[in-house]
């Protein structure tokens, strides 16, 4: 993944997307890899100030970055779960570490609620998945729900 350099903050209701900032980002979210050209063909402006347009939402931190999606099925992974994770007393930088560590565990966030971590784990097998939560086990309790499917691919925010 590319990173964009961050701003101090994000765009304010001063400095709203445009029209335009709209449909670059809805374009850009559909096929990261569009040239400066097909875009500029889409929005009606020139490929210069397309390029302007999208540094200024890199800089303004609404773009943070340019990413693959892999389907992890297809990469031999056949079990997808969300596991929330409970640190024990005094284990919660401890477990925030383990977690960083483990290939298995795709994505965390921190959340609110008695379980502070929610991840996504892929796994080859059970047995993959057992191994990977058996070393969360000693330091944090866990509860595990396995994605059947996915009624809601990831997407922009209402723009």
């Amino acid at each position: 993944m590319t990173k964009a350099k961050p701003a101090s903050g994000l765009r304010s209701e001063n400095q709203p997307l445009d029209a335009i900032d709209s449909a670059l980002l809805r374009a850009l979210d559909a096929e990261a890899r569009l040239p400066l050209s097909e875009l500029s063909r889409r929005v009606g402006l020139s490929a210069p100030s397309v390029a302007e347009r999208i540094r200024r939402m890199e800089t303004s931190g609404v773009l943070t970055g340019f990413t693959v999606e892999t389907d992890a099925r297809a990469l031999g992974y056949a079990i997808r779960a969300l596991v929330r994770i409970r640190p024990l007393p005094g284990k919660m930088h401890l477990v925030e570490q383990l977690i960083q560590e483990m290939p298995a565990i795709v994505e965390c966030d921190r959340i609110t609620g008695d379980d502070p971590f929610l991840a996504r784990l892929v796994a080859r097998s059970v047995e993959e998945m057992d191994k990977a939560l058996d070393a969360l086990s000693g330091h944090a309790v866990t509860s595990t729900a396995v994605i059947k499917g996915q009624s809601v691919k990831r997407r922009l925010p209402p723009l």
